[in-house]
């Protein structure tokens, strides 16, 4: 197994699966208030399916998986899926998103099968706020699911807080200030146009410069590296034993060094999450073709994988397919 790299010389490693497009949480900016039109259970890939996916994968030099939803919790016997993952020559770490919401039960079988790490979306420390952005979300269930996380040993869990004026910026400190007593990370993610489309307005939108001077407010910050390539720029408190995360796919874009590709619940592959352009895996599959052909749609995502996203704080447009269409 060697590495692949696209035509900018971007190794990519990292594959993201979302599992599921359905949610147990409606919130605010990801989802209109009715949910949107499930896909028929037919239209999702299988478990084997994912597993062949993944394995194809591994063998071009992806190293890095993260399973997304909607809420792939919800999904039965998720632990099979992960066992079968981990079982694959060359896969390094298995990856989970969740809102939390069923987490505090099953952490340890997640562990156990596999699992390496957690992130976890949380958007208000306050139980009423929380409901009200989650739309019927149980801040006590996702703050257990979190603890259970810890103790289960998927670390570093990390929780992702997305600040939008107006409705839950007046916690950004407060949820900075959770790294200064635990090793949390704590990434605050720019709000960005896409899903619940209607709820979005610049307005709302506030640039990670803007949330980084409020989180200073506290007290200065000191840049730490990790070692692991990703999305954000993390910093931390002097002393403290957690680190903060600053997401900015509008103003400091993470283009240059994505090293990623997504792949829907239905199966199809998309080179970059800002693009309209698909990749159908799952007809291959399903009309019988051979690992070759599944091999050589997967270099196809990573040749066509663009330079950059469009989107910019200066230029917003609106992605036409809902996020929990896409994977979270």
């Amino acid at each position: 197994m060697g590495e692949i790299r696209d035509q900018y010389s971007r190794v990519i490693d990292y594959l993201r699966i979302s599992v599921i497009d359905r949610c147990n949480l409606r919130c605010v900016y990801c989802m209109p208030s009715a949910g949107i039109e499930p896909l028929d259970h037919t239209a999702i890939l299988s478990y084997e399916e994912i597993t062949r996916i993944a394995r194809i994968a591994a063998g071009i030099g992806v190293t890095r998986i993260r399973l997304t939803g909607g809420e792939p919790l919800i999904r039965k016997n998720l632990v099979h899926l992960i066992s079968s993952i981990a079982e694959i020559n060359g896969i390094e770490d298995i990856s989970l998103t969740t809102n939390g919401q069923m987490l505090g039960s099953m952490a340890d079988l997640l562990a156990e099968a596999g699992l390496g790490r957690v992130n976890v979306s949380l958007d208000s420390l306050k139980p009423d706020r929380y409901r009200e952005i989650t739309r019927g979300g149980d801040l006590d269930a996702a703050l257990a699911g979190i603890t259970a996380a810890e103790k289960a040993g998927l670390n570093p869990v990390k929780i992702n807080m997305v600040p939008i004026n107006g409705l839950n910026d007046d916690e950004i400190e407060d949820f900075a200030r959770l790294t200064l007593n635990g090793p949390t990370h704590v990434r605050f993610i720019e709000y960005m146009p896409i899903g619940a489309t209607r709820f979005w307005s610049e307005a709302k939108y506030i640039p990670t410069d803007s949330i980084k001077e409020r989180v200073e407010k506290i007290g200065p910050l000191e840049a730490v590296k990790i070692r692991r390539n990703g999305p954000a720029r993390y910093f931390r408190f002097a002393g403290a034993p957690g680190v903060i995360g600053f997401i900015s796919p509008l103003t400091h874009h993470f283009c240059s060094y994505c090293n990623r590709l997504r792949l829907t619940s239905d199966g199809k592959l998309r080179p970059c999450l800002f693009s309209e352009t698909e990749i159908d895996l799952r007809s291959a599959l399903r009309c019988g073709a051979a690992d070759s052909e599944i091999e050589r749609l997967l270099r196809l995502g990573v040749e066509i994988k663009p330079d950059r996203h469009e989107l910019s704080g200066e230029k917003i447009s609106h992605s036409r397919k809902p996020m929990s269409k896409i994977g979270g």
